[in-house]
């Protein structure tokens, strides 16, 4: 088994793939042509956006809805980052909210965070040393 997909479900398909590339550089891999389901390139997981009609007609029983509220969802992204403090300040500019400030971890990583325009959790980090 390979775990080979993320898929988040959103209000736009199209606009969250345009978010990524300006933020982060991802490259859009597909869309398709209703616009209700697209991919990035992003290594050997992809993440990929959902419409939220697309979900409704997968999930019968239905699901709870990304809300871009006070507080994320328990769950996060991580971003690898070389340069943390320009990455972090071109999610901001592409339209990201901050949610944590750049700190310096105990074991010399740095990590911030910010919340993408449908309110997903995304750690900027830098590299793991040692």
């Amino acid at each position: 088994m390979k775990y080979q997909y993320t898929i988040f479900y959103v209000v736009s398909v199209e606009e969250t793939i345009r978010f990524y590339e300006k933020a982060f550089g991802f490259m859009p891999k597909f869309i398709t042509p209703e616009k209700d389901y697209g991919e990035l390139v992003t290594g050997e997981t992809t993440i990929a956006f959902a419409s939220l009609e697309l979900g409704k007609a997968n999930f019968k029983k239905g699901f709870e809805s990304i809300v871009n509220g006070e507080k994320p969802m328990g769950m996060e992204m991580a971003f690898v980052s070389e340069d943390i403090e320009n990455d972090f300040q071109k999610a901001i500019d592409a339209g990201a909210t901050e949610f944590e400030s750049i700190t310096e971890k105990p074991w010399g990583q740095k990590v911030g965070y910010v919340r993408d325009t449908n309110g997903i959790l995304i750690e900027i980090c830098t590299p793991m040393k040692g």
